[in-house]
């Protein structure tokens, strides 16, 4: 057991270590850390002066262009008012709560079932199907944790590096076979939606995503998670999530907007500018080259 544990302190020691390096690195030479990250998850290396895959453009995106719309709607909070702004409120999914410290959520008055997130990064949730079960001192702990972190140093994606950390409760969304709903993954180029996947089975090792063009025809694509097998039935509100993601996308040179739709409702999960951090390969690779021929760069960096 004690060379177990010491074994774990080095290993930590080691992931702060190379955290730190890293991160002083980027303040020094963003460009050179990209790349390294780059070449060793999307498995070649970057052309940063002549991008042409989406995955190279959206480090580009990284390094030299700013909109402070795009950090606005990637914050889980601040998000729900450019919705409304853009006169989608109906597609909000019930707020609960705002919390800025973990100690000012009532668990008490929270219902059953519930959502706990965090406004300032990604895949920190915590999904509540049963109150009476929940370790409260552990969620505690681990939002805790979060509100503590930026997480613009795990990825280096600028729009999270500004925004207030914070824990937002949502609604419980419930569906018809009980599983965790199915996203829908829109990818769109300043207002024009070009591809889609599902993401479905979501849970530890039975994710599945699959991925359509438009019309809804599966294409034969792979991306960090295996396909399902099988092609999903067309959502009747397909055509109303095309319509809304092209609003919302307007003015971005791409943003990927997702959606629940569960119950004939259509309900906004986030805006995600960086899918994947623009680190995960596509299979087969073509389809990274005919993404980043829908993504026009800005004619300028900052």
């Amino acid at each position: 057991m004690k060379k177990i544990k010491k074994i774990v302190r080095k290993s930590s020691f080691m992931t702060m270590a190379l955290y730190l390096f890293r991160n002083v690195a980027y303040k020094l030479n963003p460009e050179w850390v990209v790349k390294i990250n780059f070449k060793r998850r999307a498995g070649y290396t970057p052309n940063l002066d002549n991008p042409k895959s989406f995955n190279e453009k959206l480090q580009w995106l990284k390094l030299y262009w700013r909109d402070p719309k795009a950090s606005r709607c990637s914050d889980k909070y601040s998000v729900r008012e450019y919705v409304k702004s853009c006169g989608y409120e109906h597609i909000l999914n019930s707020l609960i709560g705002v919390y800025d410290n973990v100690n000012d959520i009532n668990f008490d008055t929270l219902p059953n079932k519930f959502v706990l997130k965090a406004t300032h990064g990604s895949g920190m949730n915590i999904i509540c199907t049963d109150k009476s079960r929940l370790d409260i001192k552990k969620t505690k702990k681990t939002m805790d944790k979060w509100l503590k972190q930026n997480y613009y140093y795990h990825s280096f994606e600028w729009v999270y590096k500004d925004i207030k950390p914070r824990i937002i409760c949502e609604k419980f969304i419930e569906t018809k076979d009980k599983k965790p709903p199915k996203d829908y993954k829109l990818f769109c180029f300043d207002g024009i939606p070009k591809m889609l996947f599902v993401a479905s089975n979501r849970g530890k090792g039975t994710t599945k995503f699959d991925f359509y063009d438009c019309n809804w025809e599966l294409l034969n694509l792979k991306q960090h998670y295996p396909n399902s097998g099988q092609k999903e039935d067309k959502p009747k509100e397909l055509e109303e999530m095309l319509t809304i993601a092209s609003r919302l996308s307007e003015g971005f040179p791409q943003v990927r907007i997702d959606f629940f739709c569960e119950n004939g409702e259509i309900l906004l999960s986030e805006m995600t500018f960086f899918h994947f951090s623009g680190n995960q390969p596509f299979e087969p690779i073509e389809y990274d080259y005919k993404m980043g021929e829908w993504l026009q760069l800005p004619h300028y960096k900052v």
